[in-house]
């Protein structure tokens, strides 16, 4: 498993075989919301109960945090030692909770959306289909979901928030520049597929949609004003992508009711 880039051997990397489980997400962060949306897109809400916002990681209390409710833990740092006493990497979420052996199954969010994919898949009705067989990576989109991971954290997940916290007005505009050129280059994408509804396909949506759905739902609420004009200038720069966007957050059941732009501020 991994934990903010650390591979911790001490903790399980499996999904539990049970229903006994916990999501705990912060949903103010990108990463914390991926996975309560595949959760929501999938229908595991009964399944894999969530807080709505997660315990703060140290005394440094953040607004808007609560309590785990299997627990009470005040600190996220309680559930990671509970699961294990010697625990040494980062305390992050979003983070899967096995509540019968109290262990931490998984905190790397893209582990956790494949997982969700179809780990708890037999929990659902026998006669859902569509939620059943929906799957985030499958199998001949994989590849290009990777390929398109490979850029998209660093150009612009990561350069997002290196440009709201820019020490510097060169280091914001460097930081802005790449994260413009990653939305050219989706514009580009969407425009040599314009049957496209989705990311990779005109019928599917796969995590390339969640992570970059994450992402850009977050110019206005959490990065304006430095981002100037948030999503409108994402409809500005990449028209394509500001059709993309709002398909999501209209039309698919489960993104809206999963977006909080309070909680994001």
């Amino acid at each position: 498993m991994t934990a903010a880039g650390i591979t911790n051997s001490a903790l399980p990397s499996s999904p539990p075989p049970r229903p006994a489980t916990i999501s705990t997400s912060a949903l103010s962060a990108p990463y914390g919301h991926r996975a309560d949306l595949a959760r929501s897109l999938k229908g595991l809400q009964p399944f894999l109960p969530a807080d709505g916002d997660s315990p703060p990681p140290t005394r440094n209390i953040r607004a808007g945090s609560t309590p785990d409710h299997l627990y009470h833990s005040e600190f996220l740092s309680q559930l990671y030692f509970r699961s294990d006493p010697d625990y040494k990497g980062k305390y992050t979420v979003p983070m899967l909770w096995d509540k019968e052996t109290e262990q931490v199954v998984n905190n790397e969010s893209q582990d956790m959306m494949r997982m969700l994919s179809s780990a708890f898949n037999d929990l659902l009705p026998a006669d859902n289909t569509k939620q059943r067989e929906l799957d985030f990576c499958p199998p001949d989109l994989r590849p290009q979901i990777d390929e398109l991971s490979s850029w998209m954290s660093p150009d612009l997940a990561t350069s997002v928030y290196k440009a709201s916290h820019a020490p510097t007005s060169s280091a914001y505009a460097e930081a802005a520049k790449t994260v413009f050129t990653a939305l050219e280059r989706f514009e580009h994408h969407l425009a040599q597929h314009p049957d496209y509804v989705y990311l990779l396909s005109p019928t599917r949506i796969t995590e390339a949609d969640l992570k970059l759905y994450t992402t850009l739902i977050r110019f206005n609420p959490a990065f304006h004003p430095q981002f100037d004009d948030g999503m409108g200038k994402v409809a500005e720069k990449a028209p394509r992508v500001g059709r993309w966007w709002r398909h999501l957050f209209w039309k698919v059941e489960g993104v809206r009711e999963t977006t909080d732009l309070r909680a994001m501020r």
